[in-house]
């Protein structure tokens, strides 16, 4: 492959992506391999983003830092070596505690042409997450690409400060982030347009919000200055929902026409992929 074409490519998508979060509110219809990235660019997805959970699940593993590391880099290779599109890929936590470890899965994915990343704080401490998000940021530099780097805030998420102090605690992380090396905040969970306002007023990093029910309307949200949602693991809930009605219907009647199903919860598709290591 020619060298200077790659790194021609992957300079014009980061550059690509970045722009994106420039020109109103980013839409991201995240996708878990190379059929799902080519339906989301076909239905005219400007960029692509994958779902941690539905990535997992599609490889058989439950969410939560149970996917090895090694399939998410080969998964990240096939949906860009398909898709002309810039991608993002969500990391989880980094799938360590050590900055230099989820360092280098970020190196690998930036090598496979990913030029976005999300990492999550999660339960973690803001420290540990400041340490690798610095981490990442020095191995994007070596590898001059200006990788976008979402900070998810899981405040909201896991109810890590009281209501009232959720602003604050967001915007004090975000500080923090955005000095240690992120280029955006998702703060899934977040739904109120007061607070959403006060955050989007709080910092200049980019907001991001996953579409939960209560969420307002696209309007508002462009009203209030989000400039990313995400759909998260729902269109993947809904399709695995699907195919296990289908599969449950056709297996007792030996039929397709199954009556429509609702999508799987989070929760059940977790507990349908736990298992022995390795089972998948």
């Amino acid at each position: 492959m020619n060298t200077n074409k790659e790194n021609t490519m992957s300079d014009s998508l980061d550059r690509q992506f970045i722009e994106l979060h420039e020109q109103g509110l980013l839409l991201l219809a995240n996708c878990w391999d190379p059929g799902s990235a080519r339906i989301a660019a076909r239905a005219g997805a400007p960029a692509l983003a994958t779902s941690s959970a539905a990535l997992a699940w599609s490889h058989g593993y439950p969410d939560g830092g149970k996917l090895p590391p090694h399939l998410l880099v080969e998964t990240a290779s096939r949906i860009a070596a398909t898709n002309p599109l810039p991608l993002t890929v969500d990391m989880e936590d980094g799938y360590s505690d050590d900055p230099d470890e989820a360092a280098r899965v970020a190196d690998e994915l930036m090598v496979v042409g990913v030029v976005g990343i999300n990492i999550e704080d999660g339960a973690g401490t803001p420290e540990l997450m400041c340490e690798k998000l610095a981490a990442i940021r020095r191995a994007a530099q070596k590898r001059a690409v200006s990788l976008f780097i979402n900070a998810r805030c899981d405040v909201y998420l896991r109810g890590l400060a009281p209501e009232g102090g959720r602003v604050a605690a967001v915007l004090e992380r975000a500080a923090r982030y955005q000095e240690a090396g992120a280029s955006g905040l998702f703060v899934p969970g977040l739904r109120d347009p007061g607070e959403i306002a006060a955050i989007v007023a709080g910092t200049s990093l980019p907001l991001n919000v996953m579409a939960v029910p209560g969420l307002p309307p696209l309007a508002q949200l462009r009203e209030l200055g989000v400039r990313r949602l995400s759909a998260g693991s729902a269109i993947a809930e809904g399709m695995f929902g699907y195919v296990k009605g289908v599969t449950e219907h056709f297996l007792a009647t030996g039929t397709l026409d199954a009556p429509p199903a609702g999508p799987a919860r989070y929760s059940e598709l977790n507990a349908w992929m736990e298992g022995p290591e390795g089972a998948a």
